[in-house]
C-alpha cells in the first residue's frame, strides 16, 4: 500500500521518497501488535519482519543452464527434495512444486531499490525457458519464537510440527486457520511465516488469540 498523506511514520512504514511511504500489510492491527510485544514472554513472541524481497521462481532442474543460472545469482542450487530449502548469498529458496521455489533475502532491500534480486535472476535468465516474480507487495513474513510456539502454530496448522519431523532446512505449505501460510523453521523454537497481505491483518488476530491462553 503506497500513502503519500501520512504525517507520522509508525514501526510499520518507510520512506520511499518524494514525500511517499510504503506501508506494511499489518498497519491496521500495529496497536495489537505494540500490545503483544510489550507484554510478549519467553512462551511465545511475534514481530513482523517486513519488506524482505520475495521473488517466485520457475523453472527446470533437468536444464543446466536454468540451475547455474540461479546459483550464479543466489550462490546455491535451487532443493531438488521436496519440502526443503537452500541458502545463499543472503537468500533461502525454499522448495513449493518440482518446478517452483519461493525466494527470501535474510534481510529487507533498499527502500529505493525495487527487488534487485529479481532484476539479477531476470537478466541470468535470458534465453533460458524461466521466470522470475517480485510477489514481495503482496506477501510479508512474520517471525514467532518461544518455548511455545510450536502449540501456538499446531492450535490453526495441520502440519506435524514435532521438530524430529519438521526443523531447520524444511519447508511446508499449510494454512493457519481460514489462512494460507508457508512455514519455515529457523531454529529449535522459531519459525517464520509467509503470509498473503490480504490475510495478514487476520493471521495477526487469530495467532494472537491462539497463543493468548498459553503465553503464561
Amino acid at each position: 500500500m503506497w500513502n503519500e498523506n501520512r504525517s507520522n511514520q509508525t514501526v510499520v512504514d518507510r520512506a520511499i521518497g518524494r514525500g511517499a511511504w510504503q506501508e506494511s500489510p499489518l498497519v491496521g492491527v500495529d496497536g495489537l501488535l505494540k500490545k503483544h510485544q510489550a507484554s510478549a514472554s519467553k512462551a511465545f513472541r511475534l514481530v513482523e519482519r517486513p519488506f524482505l524481497e520475495l521473488v517466485n521462481l520457475r523453472g527446470d532442474l533437468r536444464d543446466a543452464a536454468f540451475v547455474a543460472a540461479v546459483e550464479s545469482v543466489i550462490g546455491c542450487k535451487p532443493p531438488e527434495k521436496p519440502n526443503t530449502t537452500a541458502t545463499g548469498n543472503g537468500y533461502d529458496l525454499m522448495w513449493l512444486g518440482p518446478d517452483e521455489w519461493l525466494v527470501r533475502s535474510a534481510t529487507a532491500h533498499s527502500a529505493t531499490q525495487a527487488a534487485p534480486m529479481e532484476a539479477r535472476l531476470r537478466d541470468a535468465f535470458k534465453g533460458l525457458y524461466a521466470a522470475a516474480v517480485d510477489i514481495g507487495s503482496g506477501y510479508t513474513v512474520l517471525e514467532i519464537s518461544g518455548t511455545r510456539t510450536r502449540d501456538v502454530l499446531a492450535r490453526g496448522c495441520p502440519l506435524d510440527l514435532h521438530p524430529r519431523l519438521f526443523g531447520v532446512g524444511q519447508c511446508a505449505q499449510s494454512h493457519y486457520f481460514k489462512s494460507s501460510v508457508t512455514v519455515l523453521p529457523t531454529g529449535e523454537n522459531s519459525f517464520d511465516l509467509v503470509i498473503r497481505r490480504s490475510f495478514a491483518d487476520y493471521f495477526v488476530k487469530m495467532m494472537l488469540d491462539a497463543a493468548e491462553p498459553l503465553m503464561s
